[in-house]
């Protein structure tokens, strides 16, 4: 009896090991089987038509509202200097003095003629008007009353050219004081004290420049002006409203102020095939100074409805059109060609070949092959996925 459970037990105890190198052996086999792989995931975005703001970025000069160079009127010795350099100086303000001597004799000769001729008109009126009487009773001859109404007209008319000597004496005298013609920042002097000058030389003592409000002029090549005059008029964009500018300085940063689009230039530069365009800014504390180069962004015109696609999402194909890949339907990629108006900050603005609502992949385009299945995810869903690719950009306004 005891054999028997003996036997029992071993014979149980055989069958459990038996039948856990089975389970374990057909584990091992389950484990090595991969389960059936799925469609790949791409990452898309879908396209919704959006107000665009469609802005251009140019390179331009700064130019000085008012410009005046000084220049003396008269010729003499300089006495003194006037003004401090690089001050402001107000329109009307003596810079400079010149050695008035000479032009005060000639002044004071010019009265002292004046005085001359009008005592010689006194005594030659007083003849004339009495030969006009006695002509009357022939006391004197015609012939002596035309003598003496021609002597009172040419005293009046000697005594007219007096009169006109004395005021150029007196204006070249005040020339003698070289005041400035504007207000606005006067630079450096290129005479000194004692310095000989001549009437209207070539050579400017100085010059003057305000700087309240300065000019931008930036150039544009004429064929992007004929490509933005076409597209108004297609109505692929519409005029904007305004002609405000914003400006980017040389070191990159944003001038804190906008101007204005003052006006186009009529004629295009043959050298170069670009036309001036000029914006006036405000510069009340003149950060901006004559001859910096800057980059001004115009606003060209408005799109209500433009669409928008990252450049990341586009390639070209053989031929060099731009394409995109567009999960359809039926979840499988299908090629689009579409044409590319202009870049808008990091997105492509498309004028045809897409809609709204297509879904346009941006990640796994390598995986996207025409006509195979994809399983489409928002774009960036993936925790991975968004920390490491950017999202589109916005729309530069």
């Amino acid at each position: 009896m005891q054999i028997t459970k003996r036997t029992t037990l071993l014979v149980t105890a055989g069958i459990l090991a038996v039948s856990i190198l089975i389970s374990g052996c057909n584990d091992k086999k389950n484990a090595g089987q991969k389960p059936p792989a799925g469609p790949p995931e791409v990452g898309v975005i879908t396209i919704q038509p959006q107000r665009v703001v469609i802005t251009t970025e140019l390179p331009g000069r700064t130019s000085p509202f008012l410009i005046a160079e000084v220049r003396p009127q008269v010729g003499g010795i300089i006495q003194k200097r006037l003004f401090t350099e690089g001050s402001d100086v107000k329109a009307g303000q003596v810079l400079y003095q010149i050695d008035p001597a000479s032009y005060q004799a000639a002044h004071a000769s010019a009265k002292a003629a004046e005085a001359r001729a009008e005592a010689s008109l006194t005594a030659v009126r007083l003849k004339a008007e009495r030969y006009r009487d006695l002509v009357g009773i022939k006391a004197v001859s015609q012939q002596d009353n035309d003598d003496a109404q021609a002597s009172l007209k040419q005293a009046e008319a000697d005594l007219a050219a007096t009169k006109a000597a004395v005021e150029t004496a007196r204006i070249n005298l005040a020339y003698t004081k070289i005041t400035a013609p504007i207000s606005g920042r006067i630079g450096r002097s290129a005479v000194t004290d004692g310095a000989l000058v001549t009437a209207s030389q070539a050579a400017a003592l100085a010059t003057i420049q305000q700087l309240g409000s300065i000019y931008v002029d930036v150039t544009q090549s004429n064929s992007d002006m004929l490509k933005l005059k076409r597209n108004l008029e297609n109505g692929t964009m519409k005029k904007s409203g305004s002609a405000l500018v914003k400006l980017l300085m040389e070191d990159g940063s944003a001038y804190p102020l906008t101007g204005t689009l003052k006006f186009s230039e009529v004629t295009v530069d043959q050298s170069t095939g670009s036309v001036t365009l000029r914006a006036i800014f405000p510069n009340p504390r003149q950060l901006l100074l004559p001859g910096m180069f800057v980059r001004a962004i115009l606003e060209e015109g408005i799109n209500e409805s433009g669409i928008l696609i990252p450049q990341r999402g586009v390639t070209r194909n053989s031929k060099g059109e731009a394409m995109i890949m567009v999960v359809g339907a039926e979840e499988k990629v299908e090629p689009h060609i579409i044409q590319v108006v202009r870049t808008v900050g990091e997105n492509w603005l498309v004028s045809g070949g897409a809609k709204a609502g297509d879904r346009v992949i941006l990640e796994g385009i390598q995986r996207a092959r025409p006509g195979t299945p994809v399983k489409a995810v928002p774009f960036g869903s993936k925790p991975e996925t968004a920390a490491a690719t950017p999202q589109p950009a916005a729309v530069k306004k």
